[in-house]
């Protein structure tokens, strides 16, 4: 006969009885630090927005908050009409940067629109508008500090196959830009490409086909757009003092507005200059510096043709970074093939170029 034996439980390993309790939450066990870590995780605007109606502990969690992700969808122009040029699913117009100058508010779909508060009363955690700025939506978090705005689309329009990507960093104006860009990007290298003369020089065509001026129309154009992004950030760092790192980009991962908390303590303590024509932050007086190659094979199967990299550094003493922090900057301001690419036009030579400011 088969002897059978019983295990039993550990009656010092028992479980709380509360914990089988029909009357008690089991996740108000789980202390508010935990909760915040996981909330800080989730960043997205709208879905902390979702978690704030889901009970009054919640509600008061969400503004305390330090990683904030805030996707725009649209932009909408002062008459309130929507920018379809602006929406993520629309084509992107060829002149984008020049309709952000005009454009002040903002379009934050549901389920932001009918978010209430846990307490159940009339009143909404975040602004109750069709359109509104960022500040607004952004007002009831008070203790920030890693911010990431998302606008819909690129602001700088490029033809099909155009590649056009810019990194900058500001304090209380420009401290540095780089800026990549190709006339063709091609998906495989072309097996049957002509071979070109290429002893690292520009050669003097780039100068009478347009090719410099096309640069000089990248440079000045993702400039603007830089600057102008920078201008419509005053009322977000001035409303969130514990900001450390705010960064605006866009869906197309065309351009990138970086601060960190030096540039913020900056931005705070010294004045802005703005521009005189425009809402914008004005560029500073600037060296360039520009490399060029008529083509690189980059990795993952593609091919950029007429490859250009800029690097723009205000001139004067004692402006922006070090030689050795700018190039820590522009080699690290691109992920994938492109840091490819901007390492191997770094190797080229190096044309100097001076800029008024504007």
């Amino acid at each position: 006969m088969q002897c059978r034996s019983r295990i039993h439980a550990d009656p010092s390993l028992a479980l709380d009885q509360s914990w089988c309790s029909d009357d008690t939450d089991q996740f108000d066990r789980i202390p508010d630090s935990i909760v915040l870590l996981v909330f800080n995780k989730l960043a997205d605007v709208r879905s902390l927005g979702r978690c704030a109606v889901v009970s009054k502990r919640f509600y008061s969690l969400v503004p305390l908050v330090q990683d904030v992700f805030v996707k725009i969808d649209r932009v909408v122009s002062l008459d309130g009409d929507c920018d379809e040029g602006l929406d993520s699913s629309s084509p992107k117009p060829r002149n984008l940067f020049s309709h952000l100058l005009k454009l002040m508010f903002f379009t934050f779909l549901k389920p932001l629109h009918h978010l209430r508060n846990g307490n159940n009363v009339n009143k909404a955690l975040l602004p109750q508008l069709s359109h509104h700025t960022p500040e607004q939506v952004l007002k009831n978090f008070k203790h920030i500090q890693n911010l990431r705005i998302e606008l819909p689309a690129g602001d700088v329009g490029t033809e099909d196959g155009v590649l056009l990507k810019w990194k900058a960093e500001f304090g209380s104006t420009l401290q540095n830009c780089v800026i990549l860009g190709g006339t063709q990007i091609e998906k495989k290298p072309v097996a049957d490409q002509e071979a070109t003369e290429d002893n690292g020089s520009i050669p003097e065509s780039f100068y009478t086909n347009g090719g410099l001026k096309l640069r000089v129309v990248w440079t000045i154009s993702s400039l603007i757009a830089a600057s102008t992004r920078h201008y419509l950030l005053r009322p977000i760092i001035k409303d969130h003092p514990t900001l450390k790192s705010l960064v605006l980009t866009d869906a197309d991962g065309q351009g990138t507005l970086s601060m960190g908390l030096d540039q913020l303590t900056e931005f705070r303590e010294k004045p802005l200059a703005a521009s005189a024509s425009s809402s914008r932050t004005q560029v500073p007086a600037s060296n360039m510096k520009l490399r060029y190659a008529p083509y690189l094979e980059l990795p993952e199967g593609m091919g950029m043709q007429g490859a250009t990299l800029v690097a723009i550094k205000p001139s004067g003493e004692g402006c922006g970074a070090s030689r050795k922090e700018v190039e820590a900057f522009v080699s690290g301001a691109f992920d994938g093939p492109f840091k490819t690419a901007v390492k191997a036009l770094a190797k080229r030579r190096t044309y100097l170029l001076e800029m008024n400011g504007f």
